[in-house]
């Protein structure tokens, strides 16, 4: 069965300046070494449905979405922070990032497919309740996880995040939450140097000093997540798939490779079709170096599609 390839032209109108390395141009990598290395006529390509309203309210306050809105500009930026910024644009694409994982639920629940990947910005990870960050506005991966748990009845989900900086916002929605797991690795100190000591027993969330070789990342993996996530039995993954831990990418200093990367994923493959029917969404988070963000979503692709 096809790995959907979901993604929706406003994603690419997101503009914060040419400076910024949170660019349209990520969209344009990936697209490229897809299809240069072959991979695109194997997906199933998908347009994403726009989240609706009561999507978002799911994970983010009312009063949140209101003050996005207020925000937004009618030319030129807004800054809601050092590194995060508004066009006119980005609303639109927030709300159709949001809207491509649920887009991918729908599509998976309905045996349309077993895995997707969402090729989407702004990422979401860092998205708060209340609070834009770190280049996201709406938590794409928290969306798409509570919609699968209200609107198809799951019991339980998993959420592991490999981005080289912490998936803070994620944790802050889910923590305590005993129907979602959520696994991660990241770069610590690293922004956003948050590290939050709540005892929640469903975050297995492991900080690491910038140069930790990629073996010692595989087993975390394979001796911390994996007994965790088997012993849980999700009924679907989402992956915040973040490929700013690479080597060539100046974002962190974690120094993973294709291979990783699809060493990763084939593990959370190979979970998922022991507990969740295969079912697997993927959604893209950082990874800032077009050359390699291009190669790693093209081997994460790969083993999504168990080729």
């Amino acid at each position: 069965m096809e790995t959907l390839y979901i993604t929706h032209p406003e994603c690419r109108l997101h503009d914060m300046g040419s400076w910024h390395p949170e660019s349209p141009q990520r969209l344009d990598a990936i697209g490229d070494q897809l299809l240069s290395s072959g991979m695109m006529p194997h997906l199933a390509e998908c347009e994403a449905d726009v989240a609706g309203m009561n999507d978002i309210l799911r994970v983010h306050a009312p009063e949140y979405l209101a003050f996005l809105q207020n925000q937004a500009p009618r030319h030129g930026y807004r800054s809601l922070d050092d590194d995060t910024a508004m066009n006119p644009c980005t609303l639109p694409a927030a709300w159709a990032a949001a809207g491509a994982g649920i887009t991918a639920v729908d599509a998976i629940m309905r045996g349309k497919a077993e895995t997707a990947f969402c090729a989407v910005r702004p990422p979401g990870h860092h998205a708060r309740p209340s609070q834009a960050m770190g280049f996201c506005f709406f938590n794409n991966i928290a969306i798409a996880a509570a919609y699968a748990l209200e609107k198809h009845g799951l019991r339980r989900v998993a959420i592991i995040d490999f981005d080289v900086h912490h998936g803070n916002g994620t944790e802050e929605m889910f923590e305590h939450d005993d129907r979602v797991l959520m696994c991660s690795f990241f770069q610590h100190p690293l922004f956003p140097s948050t590290l939050r000591d709540t005892g929640a027993s469903n975050m297995v969330n492991v900080p690491v000093p910038a140069n930790t070789p990629p073996e010692a990342l595989r087993a975390i993996v394979a001796e911390q997540w994996m007994p965790r996530l088997k012993a849980f039995a999700p009924e679907m993954l989402f992956i915040s798939a973040g490929f700013d831990a690479h080597l060539e990418d100046d974002m962190g200093q974690l120094g993973l490779t294709e291979a990783d990367y699809a060493w990763i994923t084939r593990q959370l493959v190979q979970l998922a079709a022991e507990s969740a029917q295969g079912r697997v969404v993927s959604m893209l988070e950082g990874g800032y170096n077009l050359s390699a963000l291009g190669r790693s979503v093209v081997a994460h692709i790969r083993a999504l599609s168990k080729m």
